[in-house]
């Protein structure tokens, strides 16, 4: 044999050794949302961590908006093995997934002390009836944020403890002229404006539905909470923007010191007191969302999501190692400072407590408040009719009463 024969021989046995380790090599899809809660660069680190720990694995990311999650879980459905093996679920869809066969039914795969483990409220992020579609990852809720300079500069002591007060705290700013528009929301017409409802009708003691499956909104707590942000935007207490804004947006207006007040979920307090992304890093309080005088001291709303397996995955085994890596107590902790771990046993830890003491504090109760939007498979449906009635409210072109009585007339018929 030639030194030619040698090495075209070589080269060969190169090329099978090369295809030998790619036919080695598992390669996972997981589909993720790119705002809120943990960051790409986190999720990317959390990913190479489980990578390097798990030699033959690799996971391909994929990021979208948080308004089109639901519509990409929906559409993959339909390309089998070419769909996602992993996905990042919100705690709405469970009801609709399950029904229609989207996610894979890992109640058998999850340990039995893990349910004492973890957060009674994470747990319903992931389960329909008495079955689990899923880990929870994100345990979340949305918080008042105020900028405490300013409310030293009006002479508020301490942040407003229920809705009325919040008014009062924000029209002195706005009468002392130290902020124009006092408060800022995520009230654009998306799934962000129905969280920000389903936060205040849980403070005035209000239902989507009462016992008979019937729509409740329209009235009692329902009415007085969309009456209670309509009355904001009239007064200029509200900035009228909010209409527009999704949780990004309510960061860059009060992180840019043109807010004393702020609703948004849990990522926003280490980014807001963050110098290199914020004017009024140091400044920024964080506190439960308020109550009600007489009926609640907090309000709160479940905005969890979780971590499933897509049934049309090939990979099911290696996708379930990588859910349990990302929702792993070790894991949880690392990442803390914008989402806070399911696990209680972490909340002692002070990986998880330095720096965010006040929003630990602050979690203590919100997470232990958390009112449910509603559990049914037509929630899209439901959800796109609440946010079309919101708005019209909150652009005066229909009263609240009006606004709600149309959304329950539609969220009747999808009984």
């Amino acid at each position: 044999m030639n030194w030619k024969h040698v090495l075209v021989l070589t080269a060969a046995l190169s090329a099978l050794g090369a295809v030998g380790a790619q036919s080695n090599t598992v390669t996972l899809k997981a589909l993720f949302m790119k705002q809120a809660a943990y960051s790409e660069a986190d999720i990317q680190a959390m990913t190479s961590d489980f990578e390097k720990a798990n030699p033959g694995l690799k996971v391909s990311l994929e990021f979208v908006p948080y308004e089109a999650l639901h519509d990409k879980i929906v559409a993959a459905q339909g390309a089998g093995a070419a769909g996602y093996d992993v996905v990042l679920f919100d705690v709405i869809w469970p009801a609709e997934f399950s029904q229609n066969g989207f996610l894979q039914d890992v109640t058998a795969r999850i340990p039995a002390a893990w349910s004492s483990q973890i957060f009674s409220g994470a747990w319903t992020t992931v389960s329909y009836g008495d079955k689990r579609f899923g880990m929870p990852w994100i345990l979340d809720t949305m918080y008042l944020y105020y900028n405490a300079d300013m409310l030293k500069k009006a002479g508020i002591k301490s942040p407003p403890k229920t809705w009325d007060e919040l008014a009062k705290d924000a029209q002195l700013l706005k009468t002392k002229k130290i902020v124009q528009y006092p408060v800022v929301w995520s009230w654009s017409q998306a799934e962000a404006l129905v969280c920000t409802y389903t936060t205040v009708i849980s403070a005035y003691g209000g239902q989507f539905f009462d016992p008979q499956g019937n729509p409740a909104f329209q009235t009692g707590g329902g009415l007085k909470a969309l009456q209670y942000m309509t009355d904001s935007l009239k007064k200029g207490l509200s900035n009228p923007h909010s209409t527009e804004y999704l949780e990004e947006d309510v960061r860059r207006v009060f992180s840019s010191g043109q807010a004393a007040f702020a609703l948004n979920w849990t990522y926003m307090y280490n980014l807001a007191n963050d110098p290199k992304q914020s004017k009024v890093a140091g400044k920024v309080g964080i506190v439960p969302a308020p109550g009600v005088k007489g009926l609640t001291q907090v309000s709160a709303m479940n905005g969890s999501m979780g971590l499933g397996i897509s049934p049309t995955s090939q990979h099911q085994e290696e996708a379930w190692k990588y859910i349990v890596a990302l929702t792993s107590r070790p894991v949880q902790e690392k990442y803390a400072k914008l989402s806070l771990p399911i696990w209680k046993a972490s909340y002692t830890q002070p990986a998880v407590m330095k720096g965010q003491e006040p929003l630990i504090k602050a979690a203590d109760k919100a997470l232990n408040a958390m009112y449910p939007r509603p559990l049914t498979p037509r929630y899209q449906e439901l959800s796109v009719a609440l946010q079309k009635a919101l708005q019209q409210a909150l652009l005066g072109k229909a009263t609240p009463q009006a606004a709600l009585q149309d959304a329950a007339t539609q969220a009747a018929k999808l009984k």
